[in-house]
């Protein structure tokens, strides 16, 4: 009896672990919403296409994406919209969620859209925080300096074009 019960929970539990495409709701639509500490950037607007900078390697959402959970590293988020106007915007981290209605999710701790970055201001923060880095006394000085010049030289690259 419990050997029978098992082989049914198995059977059930394999078919719950079917990845598949998402079934999207109207169609080939994709909702956005895209929110950090100091703005929303998109509250479920539909999109064409979200690309996204993970700690697993960077990609792209389309509708229909498989439902995902990724963290993101400091990066530039880029979304295509239906009219086909890109956007591109530097996140410090956060989180990405795609589900299986073809909604995303993209909620980071920091974001601000290329154009508002200041070149001059990201290298000083640069040496900053390199700075802090080396001279860093304990274990978690380093690891949050490390963090911080992480941060910095990518907002450096995203400013530089």
């Amino acid at each position: 009896m419990a050997l029978a019960f098992r082989g049914a929970l198995r059977s059930v539990a394999r078919r719950l672990q079917v990845r598949s495409y998402a079934d999207a709701p109207k169609g080939d639509e994709m909702a956005l919403t895209f929110a950090a500490g100091n703005k929303v950037f998109y509250d479920k607007k539909v999109v064409k296409q979200v690309d996204v900078p993970s700690m697993s390697g960077a990609f792209g959402i389309l509708p229909k994406h498989v439902p995902t959970l990724a963290v993101l590293r400091p990066g530039i988020v880029t979304v295509t919209e239906n009219d086909g106007k890109v956007s591109k915007i530097f996140v410090s981290s956060g989180t990405v969620t795609v589900n299986d209605d073809s909604s995303v999710q993209v909620l980071a701790e920091e974001a601000h859209p290329l154009e508002n970055l200041d070149r001059g201001a990201a290298q000083e923060a640069l040496s900053k925080a390199q700075s802090e880095l080396s001279s860093a006394g304990n274990e978690k000085a380093k690891a949050q300096a490390a963090i911080a010049v992480e941060v910095a030289e990518e907002i450096v690259k995203a400013a530089s074009g």
